[in-house]
């Protein structure tokens, strides 16, 4: 289990649990890690993308000081997307990416993700090594000196290169379309714009002004309802929100409801069934994905895969397997033909494409999948192992399981990302799910956990 990087890399706030010195060391032993066996002339080449935040800026030139330090050359990429990392590094036969990003988290938090040579996150192997150096337990590794200092690289490009790209999915002219983005403040910005009117959509954009301060801040895919406002008072046909470095996607249909995660699988992987390309004929989902979900696969005969919550667990059953659609509920979708990470811009893209070849509007669409009622709540506390462990916690979610049997069902984690547990309880009714997690939330308050 890694100490630092969980299921979507390094993050803390900025200079309290992520710091500086931390981004220093990381750029250190990676620099040395991928160049310790390069041939004589040949250059360790890492790409570096960054988000909107002010810690952004912090953290990139660390990371840089630390790379060069160690002898390798910097790409960097400046404001773009975690997506857009992946692909890059992939296409230009990079040794790795880091994306600097806490995705939806707020302003103040701080993320540093490593993205290997194949556009994947990185192995647990490998961050275990770079976590073993952070914490001075395998050494010092040795400073470039003279003419093998490494070299930043201005690599701007690597955004038009990855638009160009993202055009070049889209099988029919978006002219005529009239589509609403939110871009969180965030990464997506001087992207999603572009991409959509050259595609020739007429495009309306909001949340693209970011000031370091403002990126998620309500706004984008986890602030929904600016956006379902604006699709209705603007009369669009459709509207897609992003996070924080654009790895999300959420959409919402012309009557300005919401079509999460759980929606985009469904209707997407409906779309390859039809065309007979749903490998395995089966989707991919996580433990978070809504009931009403398994449901309406059922009955149209799709088939799924339950993991882990995160978009790491979602790929690797993907790639394992070959199946082709897979993602959250939280609007990581990954389309595994494409792309080896969630790319929201990407999602905006395929869900033009279902409305564009079935001539049709995201409603109708999505109307066959029916949401059971869900309750999910956080709590934030100093120790999640201990919480989930605690005799008393467990009972009482086991009463909750029992008492909801096979009309329902109960979830309780820890996050992957974040010091908090969530409670998650989906049921027929509202106030069952609500007087459910209120249950569990009281007993985890009651036995002094809350932070």
């Amino acid at each position: 289990m890694s100490k630092y990087f969980g299921t979507d890399g390094f993050r803390g706030e900025a200079n309290v649990t992520l710091t500086a010195d931390h981004a220093f060391k990381i750029g250190r032993f990676l620099g040395w890690y991928y160049g310790r066996n390069k041939k004589a002339g040949e250059r360790c080449r890492i790409l570096i993308g960054k988000d909107t935040r002010l810690s952004s800026y912090m953290f990139e030139f660390s990371l840089v000081s630390g790379i060069t330090a160690s002898g390798a050359d910097v790409y960097l990429m400046h404001v773009t997307t975690t997506p857009s990392v992946a692909y890059i590094v992939y296409t230009q036969n990079m040794d790795c990416g880091i994306m600097i990003s806490a995705s939806h988290n707020p302003y103040y938090d701080n993320g540093i993700k490593l993205i290997n040579a194949s556009g994947e996150k990185m192995e647990e192997e490998t961050l275990l090594k770079v976590e073993a150096y952070i914490d001075g337990l395998a050494g010092e590794v040795p400073l470039a000196k003279g003419a093998d200092i490494g070299r930043t690289v201005d690599f701007s490009d690597g955004r038009d290169q990855y638009m160009n790209f993202l055009q070049s999915l889209a099988l029919k002219s978006y002219e005529g379309k009239k589509v609403g983005l939110d871009c969180a403040n965030g990464s997506t910005w001087m992207i999603a714009r572009k991409v959509f009117e050259n595609l020739g959509a007429q495009v309306f954009v909001i949340n693209d002004h970011p000031d370091g301060n403002n990126i998620n801040k309500d706004c984008g895919s986890t602030h929904m309802e600016g956006l379902c406002r604006f699709v209705v008072e603007h009369h669009l046909d459709v509207g897609f929100a992003f996070d924080g470095d654009g790895d999300r996607c959420l959409a919402v249909d012309e009557k300005g409801n919401i079509v999460d995660g759980d929606g985009i699988i469904y209707i997407y992987g409906r779309y390859l069934k039809e065309r007979g390309k749903l490998i395995g004929n089966k989707v991919v989902t996580t433990v978070m994905s809504n009931f009403g979900l398994y449901k309406a696969l059922d009955a149209i005969g799709i088939e799924y895969e339950k993991t882990a919550v995160g978009d790491k667990y979602v790929y690797e059953n993907m790639a394992n397997n070959g199946y082709r659609i897979g993602g959250e509920q939280s609007g990581h979708i990954i389309f595994k033909k494409y792309a080896t990470t969630g790319d929201g811009i990407l999602t905006a893209i395929k869900i033009m494409e279902v409305m564009l070849a079935r001539n049709t509007s995201l409603s109708q669409l999505a109307e066959p999948f029916k949401k059971y009622p869900q309750k999910l709540e956080n709590i934030r506390i100093m120790d999640k192992e201990t919480v989930l462990a605690d005799p008393d916690i467990v009972g009482k979610i086991r009463a909750v399981e029992e008492a909801l049997g096979e009309n329902g069902r109960i979830l309780v984690r820890g996050s992957g990302t974040e010091p908090l547990i969530r409670v998650m309880v989906e049921a027929r009714d509202e106030d069952i799910c609500k007087k459910y997690v209120d249950s569990i939330i009281d007993t985890i308050r009651k036995k002094g956990y809350e932070a």
